[in-house]
């Protein structure tokens, strides 16, 4: 963690500043806090491998006991749940791969599990593509970045990525609970972000009005304590800031890992402190597809959103936020362009042919919405397919899309990933 991010850190429990332990070997680099312990009033809190953890649990316990013996991989491979020998042989091998390890390798061994594979494909799910959206529509009025930006709950970093790519120069935290999620955010989705580790049905370990935008995806309706989050995120931004919230579970109808989901009226009435609205993620989706303007103008009466599978809300002091926001065609963050990880190569005499394949029935029942962009199959020759290799290549180093290589990327047959991520 930056040193200076103790200016806006503060105790989740008792409040106060934080400082960095002096019984403790502390380690630094240049502006850097690696691995080290903040006190506080009531408690200390361990920095493991740039990560503040402001848990407390048994973990974190661990991990800070670990730094007082400085035993700095103990408390990394503690923080990451990595309690089985065979798996911290894993671990250690792929931290001994250096970068040549992959994001997907990494998450194979810290999350084998259904969580794990969602994790892989997210950079081709709807809901990606619709915070996307969001985010890039919004992140273009100034407002927004006038100060921080925070992800909150924002898991490995997917649409981290996209905030740090629109928030310019205006510094962005993501926040999670899980320790291992951050860390992997870090390495190598948002290696540009500042991970904190809190959980957000406790207060949040910031100071009032120290962020301009709080943006939350795919995750309020997991949080028991709604009303605290909700409130936490109005004292983050202030009345000027901005609250985004995409992916909201409609207590109306059913949903996949439906969490405990509101209806609209009562999300609107979590932020009644400020300006809210609540809208039909469906037209976003639509607006995705169709690369149309967002209309953030409309109010919505409850009845027209009963019946919506999801819903995204946005609240503000300021009545300019909600505005017609205008496309952006940009889906590239710097990183490299690779087969969606989605589609089978079958190689036949002289051509190819690239097939959809969902990982489970499971996945293909929840993200099916995909296919409404994902072609079934996609056939070339050859040789067509050795250009679009070498095109790929051609755009890592010069940085400019052939138009066959671009159409692949609006489909999502191609994908523009972080550097290591496959």
């Amino acid at each position: 963690m930056k040193i200076d991010l103790l200016e806006i850190l503060r105790c989740p429990f008792c409040g106060s500043s934080l400082e960095l332990s002096e019984t403790t070997k502390i380690d630094r680099q240049d502006d850097q806090i690696i691995n080290g312990i903040l006190s506080c009033q009531c408690s200390a809190y361990p920095v493991v491998d740039r990560i503040p953890v402001f848990s407390a649990d048994y973990l974190a316990d661990q991990a800070r006991e670990h730094l007082a013996a400085e035993e700095p991989q103990e408390a990394l491979l503690t923080m990451l749940g990595l309690d089985e020998s065979s798996r911290q042989r894993a671990f250690i091998s792929f931290l001994a791969q250096g970068s040549s390890a992959t994001y997907k390798d990494g998450v194979q061994i810290l999350c084998p599990d259904a969580e794990g594979t969602y994790f892989i494909y997210r950079f081709t799910d709807p809901t990606y593509l619709i915070g996307q959206k969001l985010l890039q529509a919004v992140g273009s009025n100034e407002r927004c970045f006038a100060k921080r930006a925070i992800d909150l709950c924002g898991g490995s970093g997917h649409l981290t990525r996209v905030l740090c790519e629109v928030a310019g120069p205006a510094e962005v935290l993501l926040a999670d609970a899980y320790y291992w999620k951050l860390w992997m955010a870090k390495r190598f989705n948002a290696p540009r972000c500042q991970p904190v580790c809190c959980d957000a049905n406790n207060p949040l370990p910031f100071v009032h009005d120290a962020f301009s935008l709080a943006f939350c995806s795919d995750a309020f309706h997991y949080i028991w304590s709604k009303r605290l989050l909700a409130s936490e995120m109005m004292r983050l931004v202030g009345h000027r800031g901005v609250v985004l919230l995409s992916h909201l579970h409609n207590a109306m109808v059913e949903n996949f890992s439906a969490g405990m989901p509101l209806a609209s009226k009562w999300w609107q009435n979590l932020f009644g402190e400020m300006k809210a609205r609540v809208f039909k993620e469906s037209e976003v989706f639509e607006s995705c597809l169709n690369r149309s303007f967002l209309d953030l103008t409309r109010v919505y009466r409850d009845e027209e959103l009963a019946d919506e599978q999801a819903l995204f809300l946005m609240a503000s002091g300021e009545e300019d936020v909600f505005r017609t926001y205008s496309h952006s065609d940009s889906t590239i963050c710097g990183g490299q362009i690779y087969l969606n990880p989605l589609y089978h190569i079958e190689q036949r005499e002289g051509s190819v042919a690239l097939r959809l394949h969902f990982p489970s029935p499971e996945y293909e029942e929840e993200f099916g919405a995909s296919k409404r962009y994902l072609p079934e199959r996609v056939e070339m020759t050859m040789e067509d397919f050795r250009l679009s290799q070498l095109w790929a290549q051609s755009w890592a180093q010069s940085g400019t899309l052939n138009d066959n290589i671009r159409k692949l990327l609006e489909q999502r047959v191609l994908l523009e990933l972080p550097k290591g991520y496959l």
